[in-house]
């Protein structure tokens, strides 16, 4: 399997989250051909969650780079619960931080039903 070389652009965006450990921000880069790295913020510099957080996008990102599909990655993530999940309506309830950001995968590639992770985010 061959490695994708990062481009010298990519566009992003970034999302913000509320997770049960405070508000998460995800950015997707990617060009036409989809999303090709994956990072979020959570948290202060050093905390548990942050470095987890870190590990799971570095791994999502080398994924990608390896031509995962987006929707296997996806279905690893998804419904992953912590100890402190938000408590907003199911439809945007956030599980873990790794829910978190397989709903913004799913919502921002269009893989399956949107979450509705965006409108409960506006809410605050």
């Amino acid at each position: 399997m061959e490695k994708k070389v990062r481009p010298l652009r990519l566009m992003g965006k970034t999302v913000k989250v509320p997770t049960g450990c405070g508000n998460m921000y995800v950015t997707l880069n990617g060009d036409e051909s989809g999303v090709f790295e994956v990072f979020a913020a959570l948290g202060k510099s050093g905390s548990c969650a942050k470095v987890q957080t870190e590990a799971i996008t570095r791994l999502i990102t080398l994924a990608l780079k390896y031509s995962v599909p987006m929707s296997e990655i996806i279905d690893e993530l998804r419904d992953l619960q912590c100890p402190n999940p938000n408590m907003f309506p199911k439809e945007a309830r956030v599980l873990s931080c790794a829910d978190a950001i397989a709903k913004v995968l799913r919502d921002e590639v269009g893989e399956g039903p949107r979450s509705q992770v965006q409108k409960a985010g506006e809410q605050e």
